[in-house]
C-alpha cells in the first residue's frame, strides 16, 4: 500500500469511529423521563395560568334527579352524553370531569352509570344522589330577560328591502 491509500484509509476509519460513538451516545439506555419539566416561571405566582375543564360537567342537582329504573334516553336527557362509553362493556357509563385552576393540583370527579335491561340499576362514583337534598332544593323559577326589538338592519335592507318604510319614502323622494 502507498502512503496515500493508507491516509485514506485512516480517515475512513476516523469517520466510522466518531460515527459509532455519536450512535451509541443516542442510544443510551437509562430512564428517560417523558413528563415534561414544569417552567421555574409557572410557579410564580404573577404568571398567568389558564383553568383548563375536560370531560362532562355534572352537578350535585343532576345527580339529585337521577333514579333507579330511569331509561337510557332519560339518564342521557338529564347528564348527557358519557364521554366515555366502552365498546366491551355497553350496559357501564363513564362521565368523568376534570379541572385544573391556576396553580392548584386536578380536581376529578368520577361517575360510572351501570343499565341492565335498559334501566339505570346502579350509581357509582365520587358523587352519589341524595333524596334528601333533593328535597331541601327550592326549585328556582327560571326568568329569562328578552330584550325589546330594535330596528338594527343595515342601511340597504332598511330602504331597499322594505319600500313601505317611512324612512324608504323619504330616500325615494329626494332621489327624485
Amino acid at each position: 500500500m502507498n502512503r496515500h491509500t493508507r491516509l485514506r484509509l485512516k480517515k475512513v476509519l476516523a469517520y466510522l469511529a466518531v460515527g459509532a460513538i455519536l450512535g451509541l451516545t443516542g442510544c443510551a439506555s437509562g430512564k428517560k423521563n417523558t413528563q415534561p419539566r414544569p417552567s421555574v416561571l409557572g410557579k410564580l405566582p404573577f404568571v398567568h395560568k389558564m383553568t383548563v375543564q375536560q370531560g362532562n360537567i355534572v352537578t350535585e342537582e343532576m345527580i339529585d334527579r337521577l333514579e333507579l329504573g330511569m331509561t337510557r334516553s332519560q339518564v342521557r336527557f338529564l347528564l348527557g352524553t358519557p364521554m366515555l362509553t366502552d365498546l366491551f362493556h355497553t350496559n357501564r357509563w363513564d362521565y368523568t370531569y376534570t379541572i385544573r385552576r391556576a396553580h392548584d393540583k386536578m380536581a376529578t370527579t368520577r361517575l360510572t352509570l351501570l343499565f341492565e335491561a335498559d334501566r339505570l340499576v346502579e350509581v357509582q362514583g365520587d358523587l352519589r344522589p341524595n333524596p334528601d337534598r333533593a328535597a331541601q332544593r327550592q326549585p328556582a323559577d327560571l326568568l329569562v330577560p328578552v330584550p325589546d326589538w330594535e330596528d338594527d338592519r343595515g342601511l340597504f335592507a332598511r330602504f331597499l328591502l322594505d319600500p313601505e318604510s317611512e324612512s324608504a319614502r323619504s330616500a325615494q323622494r329626494t332621489l327624485r
